[in-house]
């Protein structure tokens, strides 16, 4: 089973793109984050014709979530439990028996803004949202755009984003109480290539440069953890005219 997390940042825009990746790369789970639509400029048809169905959130100009799939998706939420959040950006759905929650986190803006305030107590939600979730389903994965870089091998200089939004310890010490409820960054468990990052910045060359953080995970369950067998991050559509600032995350589970 391949699972897939992309921030497309406009689905409007890379709709091509990611109809091309999908029939290249036959995803069984698509999700994606920032589509900026809503739901009723949502590209069903197109998604239909590719032969992937579609579940989906969305608002304009910001946010939006959607999960694709080979077959459809069994018990959607698209909300919080008791957490009041004007934003779309979370979407969970089963598919074969494995959860999947797909994510698009708050950015926060900057450390000690009012918005990386909110980030810490979204991320407190989420949290205790996945463990309900895993007290449901011992297979799960949350994937997604975390925009938190787990640790400073995630980075491409540690020392200039020291404390610095996305690699602040307050987000880092969030993350790790996620990881804490029984979830693995599945990435970590193969030996990796370096310099290999997920989101680089349009500024500055920074993909040329090898510039960039992993920022974009996907998190699986204890029970699902000795079922991984690739953990990977493609760059290819990063390299493409007009492409999304991050590139597709995808982890393969034995099934």
């Amino acid at each position: 089973m391949k699972i897939t997390s992309w921030n497309v940042n406009s689905l409007k825009i890379r709709l091509e793109q990611v109809l091309d990746w999908t029939e290249a790369n036959r995803p069984d789970v698509l999700g994606l984050q920032e589509t900026k639509l809503t739901d009723d400029k949502f590209p069903v048809e197109a998604i239909e014709a590719a032969g992937y169905h579609a579940a989906f959130s969305g608002q304009p100009t910001y946010n939006g979530v959607a999960l694709l799939s080979r077959s459809p998706a069994e018990d959607v939420r698209t909300e919080i439990p008791g957490f009041d959040d004007p934003h779309k950006r979370t979407i969970a759905g089963t598919f074969g028996g494995v959860r999947v929650i797909n994510l698009y986190v708050v950015n926060g803006k900057a450390v000690g803004d009012e918005k990386y305030e909110w980030k810490l107590e979204w991320l407190e939600a989420v949290t205790r949202w996945i463990e309900a979730e895993l007290a449901e389903h011992d297979e799960l994965v949350v994937i997604g755009d975390f925009n938190i870089a787990p640790g400073d091998a995630d980075v491409h200089d540690p020392d200039e984003w020291h404390e610095k939004i996305l690699c602040s310890t307050p987000e880092r010490e969030a993350l790790n109480r996620m990881l804490d409820l029984g979830l693995t960054d599945s990435y970590r468990l193969f030996d990796q290539p370096e310099r290999v990052y997920s989101w680089y910045d349009y500024r500055q060359l920074a993909f040329r440069r090898k510039r960039g953080l992993r920022i974009d995970l996907a998190l699986v369950s204890d029970a699902l953890k000795d079922r991984v067998t690739a953990s990977t991050i493609d760059l290819e559509p990063r390299a493409l005219e007009r492409p999304s600032d991050h590139a597709p995350v995808t982890v393969e589970l034995d099934r």
